[in-house]
């Protein structure tokens, strides 16, 4: 098997049939051996039963159905554990992907040993005040805190060689920082190719101006992830010991200076209306918590298994 193309959708049940048949133009003119994988991530049209009747005509389709609809991530979670190819190439269902990419993505993977290849899509056809600035602001950021230079991390059209999907864990809405979680498990050969945009031909897009949001918070989440989710002691109870002390020392200070003032018979106020006793009290309580919020960590990491986070309903020329 040469090629999967993984392909997460909803409600995409106008566009599919075009997409394979441009797809399977393509694998048929190069002669590869090839896989479409099409994730039906809870569509209410009539997407599942688009896929039924191309897996019928062909059976290089094949289909996964989800119970409901659970988020991009975990349907590409899905097809990744699905793909059989010795490279995976993924894309969105909306044609604004071209598949005459193909080829060139293959031979970066297969012949040129790149790990995976990021999609650019430079010259885009979407809104600029809504769309493009604000995914500009975000990749640049993006940029910076993960030290890889990519400009496009949202596009849906990448390339992988298989050990790299299989090694990767794709949760939540981390489907953005997918070179990222490569680059954090060893796969560093990572680089970037100009693709074609196209404009939008049927449906309306899936995603809205909250994207923008919740990537900034998976980027914050993937960046802790990647240097304390194997070993979070060493920041909470890092922190918690500093803590601690710090407010173990200030209360045996503000006790030692009342003692001390007492024995002496300087005139003084209680502790408890000193407000750095309030402060050093705090402190240590906030050490306290954070150090057992490491502790409680590592037991979770220790006996935690991997655990998908969706629910299949059907599956098509695919075995469970």
């Amino acid at each position: 098997m040469n090629i999967s193309v993984v392909i997460p959708l909803l409600n995409e049940d106008e566009s599919l049939q075009e997409l394979h048949d441009w797809i399977a133009k393509v694998m048929q003119s190069n002669q590869f051996l090839y896989e479409i994988i099409f994730i039906d991530d809870g569509s209410t049209d009539n997407s599942w039963k688009v896929i039924e009747n191309l897996s019928l005509a062909n059976k290089s389709v094949k289909g996964i159905r989800f119970q409901r609809n659970y988020g991009k991530s975990q349907a590409l979670d899905a097809g990744f554990s699905a793909a059989s190819g010795e490279v995976v190439i993924t894309m969105d269902a909306d044609l604004q992907d071209s598949p005459d990419e193909i080829p060139e993505l293959y031979e970066l993977i297969a012949k040129d040993g790149y790990h995976l290849i990021s999609g650019w899509k430079k010259k885009r056809f979407d809104n600029v005040v809504t769309k493009n600035i604000p995914s500009k602001l975000f990749n640049w950021v993006a940029r910076k805190t993960s030290g890889l230079d990519l400009h496009d991390f949202n596009c849906g059209l990448k390339a992988y060689k298989n050990e790299v999907i299989k090694a990767i864990n794709v949760s939540g809405e981390m489907h953005r920082y997918i070179p990222v979680l490569a680059k954090n498990e060893g796969y560093g050969h990572i680089s970037e190719k100009v693709v074609k945009h196209q404009a939008r031909k049927y449906g309306v897009t899936k995603f809205g101006m909250d994207r923008f949001v919740n990537g900034f918070l998976d980027l914050i989440t993937i960046s802790f992830l990647s240097k304390f989710g194997k070993r979070p002691m060493h920041f909470f109870g890092l922190w918690g010991t500093f803590m601690f002390l710090f407010g173990f020392s200030s209360a045996f200070y503000i006790g030692a200076m009342k003692l001390y003032r007492v024995a002496n018979q300087i005139k003084t106020i209680l502790v408890t209306d000193n407000p750095w006793f309030y402060i050093a009290l705090t402190t240590m309580i906030l050490g306290t918590l954070l150090f057992l919020a490491g502790f409680l960590g590592e037991l979770i990491i220790k006996g935690s298994h991997q655990q998908k986070h969706y629910k299949v309903k059907e599956l098509v020329n695919l075995k469970h």
